[in-house]
């Protein structure tokens, strides 16, 4: 049976990876900070599709939950989703920089230390990939998040190309606006946002899998989103800036 860890894997993106992953016969290795959520999580998966869960509670912008599940991923998985991940309400000059190296912390210190934690048992099995969870910001300008995101595509682009030719591939995921909780932890207000750009989690994650299948190294669901980062790479950095920063949130 193929095994996967997911971060983040309560809610959201990560929960239907968990669903899908499950339905797709994985067993389960499931982080997030809150332990009893994992453990109603764990059960319902458990119950509607039978196979193995395993909960690890870890934060993973602290020292020890981060080391935790280094431990765990060097066991070996098949597949690692690097998921984990929140915003900010403020714009960049208006959030604490303790706040903002918690999100560097998160976005990039961890989805490097895991990808290096994971890649080894995979090569020696060959067989294995990494799901690296960015967002179409990343293309776009928006303070540390978008720049975050940017670096776990570029990460995510130079490790599938140094894996090239190989049985283990490394994707970045870079989803638009999906309903979850992630914009309600955030506290931001996204009324402005129209309807016809909201996606459903089980779209984001079906896209991804059929994605990761055929060995992308960068995979954008919806065609929507696909024409608007082709549209965006065209036009001026500073355009693209003043745009997103009124849409994104007022």
């Amino acid at each position: 049976m193929p095994s996967a860890l997911i971060t983040g894997a309560t809610a959201g993106i990560g929960a239907a990876f968990a669903r899908r992953l499950a339905a797709d016969g994985f067993s389960l290795v499931l982080v997030a900070r809150d332990d009893k959520r994992l453990a109603v999580s764990a059960e319902e998966l458990r119950l509607r599709y039978g196979v193995r869960v395993e909960v690890l509670p870890a934060d993973l912008t602290a020292e020890d939950g981060l080391a935790a599940v280094e431990r765990r991923l060097r066991e070996g998985v098949d597949l690692l989703v690097n998921n984990a991940g929140f915003g900010h309400r403020g714009t960049f000059l208006d959030v604490p920089v303790s706040d903002e190296l918690r999100m560097l912390k998160l976005h990039c210190e961890a989805v490097l230390r895991l990808t290096m934690a994971a890649l080894p048992g995979m090569r020696e099995r060959d067989r294995g990939a990494v799901v690296n969870v960015a967002s179409v910001a990343a293309f776009f300008t928006r303070g540390t998040y978008s720049a975050s995101k940017a670096w776990v595509v570029n990460f995510s682009r130079s490790t599938a190309a140094e894996l090239a030719g190989e049985r283990v591939r490394v994707m970045a995921l870079c989803p638009g606006f999906v309903r979850t909780e992630f914009h309600d932890r955030a506290s931001m207000d996204v009324s402005g946002i129209p309807g016809v750009l909201w996606l459903s989690a089980d779209k984001v994650v079906a896209e991804a899998m059929r994605d990761l299948a055929r060995g992308a190294w960068v995979s954008v669901p919806d065609l929507r989103y696909k024409a608007i980062v082709a549209v965006g790479r065209l036009v001026p950095g500073k355009l693209t800036g003043q745009v997103s920063r009124r849409l994104g949130r007022r």
